[in-house]
């Protein structure tokens, strides 16, 4: 059978118009396109920088050099830069031209004398012997043909023995770059032959700074609560962060608008975080519930979710620990609440809680149903710090009948004829808590004050009250709680309870006298002292203990309901 092939003519051929589904791609990634090219154009790692600038510029180079840090910092980017550096043919320094023939090919990624090995597909002991009989060889072009070993600890354990006499004593125009994420995984064979550079996780603020330097130079417009956004679910890592900005430009189709980066990122505002927190300080379980409900309806990322949580409540730790650290943080007024309605036991267990559900959140049915669980939990298990707390905020009556339990310490299973624990019930005797609070602390019970408004009241000490003027003082330790929203809400409702004449004055100070949130403090530490020796010389729990070598836990102890 003969086959005739049919060709058009060719004047047809350039008639017609250009595919476009074949047409060229021109458009270049933000991550590639704004690679830094020179030393001085990196984001952080100054500590790394200055060590390789100097060694540059004095001429004291060593033979082996060892990048570590996690993905994105700059690893690959410092060592490009290094090789460009060496055999710039304006001479060896540490701002190469970059407009020889050199530098523009290790920029283009066609330089002959940089070899870039990926270890993760090249790791056997052939593939380290060739690396090594082409290291013999002189460079082509340039002062020094430069290794560059990607992810360097993926070489096999026979792979990383054919390096180490090369790594020790290399021909004088080689230079070996090793960069790796793991540095634990290498053998301190390699490491000793190596300078080591720890290149460091970028800042939050870092990132956001130089993508908005990357949105000015290319016209796009960013809000920089977007920016703030990106930068966080980078990461630390910048390359992260480019491609996520890459990701956001397309999906806001040009622009970057803040609450079109959270629906991409399945994040939520920060504001609702803040939400969560003040329902779990007052251990509104219903509320919580029905927050959620609202959240789930903008499809958030849960894990993320608790991440940002725990990242309040850290703050909320600092606040409490540190109160100066705090003064000049934008959402002070946000956590004054919350800081003051939470004790600091029971944020550090919330926090763990927090960082803890993330890992189980797979597990449950649903990233939803995880989540309640996650919150509902943090109600469920919160201590009863000293009992002020529940007093404060008008519930936690379901935890003000916990029971104190004896711990036993390697002790053998109790017998079933032997006493049960669960009737070692502690019920405090009954402290009278209405004089403590005197004239002020009855005056809040009238005013009926919620939230953050309540607590500044509670913990402020009436020094005098004349013509219907109520001068008050606030412990320093407190002064977090005077914004001018708590302090306007405190003047209405003072003037609800009392009269349109009744005016407030509050001076943070010391004071000698006891402000209604101390002396709840000191009345329920006398309960739980009281709860304690009732248990320490109960006849069950003295029996338990002779018996079977168990102790009574202090930190259990809680008083009963009255």
């Amino acid at each position: 059978m003969r086959v005739t092939a049919i060709f058009p003519d060719q004047s047809q051929v350039d008639a017609r118009e250009p595919d476009a589904r074949v047409a060229p791609m021109s458009y270049q990634v933000l991550a590639r396109k704004w690679r830094p090219r020179r030393f001085a154009e990196m984001v952080g790692q100054e500590h790394v920088l200055k060590a390789l600038i100097n060694a540059l510029d004095k001429q004291r180079l060593h033979h082996a050099f060892l990048f570590t840090g996690t993905r994105g910092v700059g690893k690959t980017t410092i060592s490009r830069i290094l090789a460009k550096s060496l055999n710039c043919e304006k001479g060896i320094s540490s701002q190469p031209c970059g407009e020889c023939g050199a530098c523009q090919e290790v920029d283009q990624g066609r330089f002959m004398d940089l070899i870039e090995i990926d270890a993760a597909s090249n790791n056997g002991v052939d593939d380290v012997r060739e690396l090594i009989e082409n290291a013999q060889y002189r460079p082509s072009r340039g002062a020094f043909k430069v290794y560059l070993i990607d992810e360097v600890h993926m070489l096999s354990k026979p792979a990383f023995n054919a390096l180490l006499k090369t790594l020790e004593e290399p021909p004088e125009h080689a230079k070996f770059l090793l960069a790796t994420t793991d540095p634990q995984k290498l053998p301190a064979t390699v490491l000793s032959r190596c300078l080591q550079f720890g290149l460091k996780r970028l800042p939050q603020a870092s990132i956001a700074k130089h993508l908005g330097h990357i949105m000015d130079k290319e016209g796009v417009p960013a809000e920089p609560a977007a920016l703030d956004e990106i930068a966080r679910a980078a990461d630390g890592s910048m390359r992260d962060g480019l491609s996520l900005l890459d990701q956001a430009i397309a999906y806001g189709g040009g622009k970057l608008a803040v609450g079109e980066v959270r629906a991409m990122l399945g994040t939520v505002d920060r504001k609702r975080v803040y939400e969560l927190l003040e329902l779990l300080a007052r251990d509104d379980a219903a509320g919580l519930l029905a927050l959620v409900a609202e959240l789930d309806e903008m499809a958030p990322d849960y894990e993320a979710m608790l991440g940002e949580l725990a990242g309040v409540l850290q703050r909320v730790a600092i606040m409490k620990a540190v109160p100066a650290a705090a003064s000049e943080w934008e959402d002070r007024e946000r956590l004054a609440g919350p800081a003051a309605a939470l004790d600091p036991a029971e944020v550090q267990l919330l926090y763990q809680i927090s960082i803890m559900s993330r890992r189980d959140l797979p597990l449950a049915l649903d990233m939803r149903s995880g989540f309640e669980m996650a919150l509902l939990r943090m109600l469920a298990f919160r201590p009863e710090a000293a009992g002020s707390q529940a007093d404060a905020t008008g519930s936690g009556g379901a935890r003000g009948a916990s029971t104190a339990r004896p711990v036993a310490s390697s002790a053998p299973a109790v017998a079933a004829t032997a006493p049960s624990p669960t009737a070692a019930v502690a019920t405090a005797a009954p402290i009278a808590e209405a004089a403590p609070f005197g004239e002020w602390g009855a005056l809040i019970e009238r005013m009926a004050l919620k939230s953050m408004v309540r607590e500044l009241a509670r913990n402020c000490v009436l020094v005098s009250h004349d013509d219907g003027l109520y001068k008050l003082a606030l412990p320093p330790t407190h002064s977090a709680l005077m914004t001018d929203s708590a302090l306007q809400k405190l003047q209405e409702a003072l003037n609800r309870a009392v009269g349109p004449a009744a005016k407030l004055r509050i001076e943070v100070g010391t004071t000698s006298g006891e402000s209604p949130a101390a002396a709840a403090d000191r009345a329920a530490a006398a309960r739980v002292a009281a709860a304690r020796s009732t248990l320490e010389h109960d006849p069950v729990v003295q029996a338990l203990a002779n018996e079977f070598g168990a102790r009574l836990d202090p930190s259990s102890v809680r008083p009963g309901e009255e």
